[in-house]
């Protein structure tokens, strides 16, 4: 079941990604860290609304943030729809416990159903250059690779920004 997040949960969300960046730096991908993610972007996703999270069973194993406000470090990407009514996607983790079982297809599958109930132009994301895995998922769903940005709290590498353009 995928519903917005509570308050009560965002110990338990830190908890997952801990969990994945954790996994991630085991191997060999260092995109997520102690600067990032932290409990204050999420709190901000709660208050705006844009957290939801995953139950399996009665246990949250899995968030997503779906927002409409651009971040700033988008603003020199070349999307391929106009900068009004698109779905930005943050912060997709499911617990390693849970991973590699289609749950993250779910979430992917809410948040473009939502997109789509929005009417919005397109689904915007982006992904650390050195997570291959995260790559491959983005492009078999047709999403289409068009720049780089930078977070220099968390890599040196670049983030890859996909874009998924919507048809009505």
């Amino acid at each position: 079941m995928i519903r917005k997040a509570h308050e009560s949960e965002i110990q338990e969300i830190m908890s997952i990604t801990k969990a994945c960046a954790q996994k991630m730096m085991s191997e060999g991908i260092f995109q997520w860290n102690e600067h990032y993610p932290h409990s204050k972007v999420f709190e901000t996703d709660l208050k705006r609304g844009e957290l939801y999270v995953l139950l399996i069973g009665n246990t949250v194993q899995g968030c997503i943030t779906l927002s409409t406000l651009k971040d700033e470090e988008y603003e020199d990407i070349l999307w391929l729809t106009k900068d009004q009514n698109n779905l930005y996607i943050h912060r997709l983790a499911i617990h390693p416990t849970f991973q590699h079982q289609g749950y993250a297809q779910k979430l992917m599958d809410f948040a473009e159903q939502f997109a789509i109930q929005q009417r919005a132009a397109s689904v915007r994301l982006d992904t650390f250059s050195k997570n291959l895995r995260n790559q491959k998922f983005y492009e078999a769903r047709g999403y289409q690779r068009l720049g780089n940005i930078y977070f220099p709290k968390q890599s040196e590498f670049p983030f890859y920004c996909y874009e998924l353009v919507l048809s009505y």
